[in-house]
């Protein structure tokens, strides 16, 4: 028997940043402890944001990857013409598209296959945004 199932998760307000959200992931969607071997969509519904998985121990890693990209594509350049909303309008929407808007997360036995060191990350890029919606889709075998 096969299990499909979808869930909308709104994340609370970040700051600018590289957030871990892994555990408010599996908070909201409890069911895919009903899934032998399967798989797990994460979806952000948002072009200002976006989603990595990467290290999960050492916060200095989420720093680094601030400084690293904010120095690629700074709030300061010159010939951005779409800042509606700000200065970090049109670089927010470009470092999204350096990242995903989804991931793929191979679930077995239950639980997420992540390697022991990664964790799903909300990237943010906007300084002061709202909530950031995520859709959450599991499918494969029932256990």
């Amino acid at each position: 028997m096969n299990v499909m199932l979808q869930k909308s998760l709104k994340l609370r307000p970040y700051s600018s940043g590289y957030h871990l959200v892994t555990d408010q992931i599996l908070e909201a969607i409890p069911e895919i402890s009903q899934i032998q071997t399967g798989f797990l969509q994460v979806f952000i519904q948002h072009t200002s944001a976006a989603l990595t998985i990467n290290e999960n121990a050492d916060p200095a890693v989420r720093r680094d990857f601030q400084t690293f990209v904010n120095e690629l594509i700074p709030e300061t350049y010159p010939r951005f013409i779409h800042i509606d909303e700000g200065s970090d309008d049109m670089p927010a929407h470009i470092k999204a598209s350096f990242f995903d808007t989804s991931l793929q997360i191979p679930i077995s036995g239950g639980k997420l296959n992540l390697g022991i060191w990664q964790g799903i990350y909300l990237c943010e890029f906007r300084t002061q945004a709202s909530g950031r919606s995520l859709i959450l889709t599991a499918f494969g075998a029932a256990k």
